[in-house]
């Protein structure tokens, strides 16, 4: 079997999961091949030469038959990932080196136990709606692609922005707040929950719009089916607003035109048997931990 590694950085007290994992491929016969800007950390920083099939530094650098995409990290890391596979179609499954770790579920103490049941194909493969971004400017449209949300938000530090929103070219209400969040079931227990929104289940059909801080407090996020598409044009003072894909910002003119959809693909994940969405929930938001429950 071949897969691919993905990360950026780990905890050092995570040295000794590293080593385990390379003996782990290495006793398995898998052939493994390493995000490239990954490898040269492991060599500068943690010390570690591992014996790998070669490295990668986007998903066209892979082989065709690669079977999954492990990403070793936080939740981050896998929002990163998915970009690196998303031309292969590699389902990803990922190990939490970080803190909560919805999305990189795996804990350290399970390594060994998810790879065999990965080799062994015992296994549950989800697929989750990915949003598609055009911010449109000068004539000209550029595409970013989220797994959690987009999010809009003021670069000034006092003044609100003014953002004007449409669902399927139907105006649903013009937003005063800090920002505005269009999040996919992923992203509904990410920084959507934050704000207030609620949690979605991964396979419900659905976007999340949750605004940050609104000025009118009668203001509630809303759940659209997400075959609908999501019309943004943000006013404010100053000159730019930032926009953000998961993990990747751009700050935009004020009068710039964002078009939000779902994307034509989804992201493959891969879910241990005895994991669930509800016992994750149960685990991360410690649902029960009180003593009356």
């Amino acid at each position: 079997m071949k897969i691919a590694l993905y990360g950026l950085s780990v905890n050092p007290d995570f040295t000794d999961e590293l080593l385990r994992l390379f003996d782990l491929f290495n006793s398995k016969s898998v052939e493994c091949f390493v995000y490239r800007p990954f490898l040269e950390y492991l060599e500068s920083d943690c010390g570690i030469k591992p014996e790998i099939s070669g490295q990668f530094e986007s998903g066209d650098d892979l082989p065709d038959d690669v079977s999954f995409l492990l990403s070793l990290g936080g939740d981050g890391t896998f929002l990163k990932s998915f970009m690196a596979a998303k031309n292969h179609s590699i389902p990803l499954v990922g190990i939490n080196s970080g803190r909560l770790g919805f999305l990189s579920d795996i804990s350290r103490d399970e390594i060994e136990k998810a790879l065999n049941s990965i080799l062994e194909g015992n296994i549950i493969i989800d697929e989750r709606t990915v949003l598609e971004l055009e911010i449109v400017k000068n004539n000209e449209s550029e595409f970013l692609y989220a797994l959690n949300e987009i999010t809009v938000t003021k670069l000034d530090s006092s003044a609100m922005i003014n953002i004007h929103t449409y669902v399927n070219d139907e105006f649903l209400n013009t937003y005063w707040a800090d920002g505005l969040i269009i999040a996919t079931p992923t992203g509904s227990t990410a920084y959507s929950l934050s704000v207030g929104g609620p949690i979605l289940t991964p396979d419900a059909e659905n976007f999340v719009i949750s605004p940050i801080a609104p000025h009118n407090l009668t203001v509630r996020p809303i759940v659209v089916p997400d075959h609908h598409s999501i019309t943004l044009q943000v006013e404010g003072r100053g000159l730019k607003f930032l926009v953000s894909a998961d993990s990747k910002s751009e700050a935009i003119y004020f009068s710039g035109l964002l078009r939000i959809k779902k994307a034509s693909f989804k992201v493959k994940t891969i879910r241990l048997k005895d994991h669930s969405f509800f016992l994750t929930l149960r685990n991360k938001l410690m649902w029960g931990a009180d003593k009356r429950n």
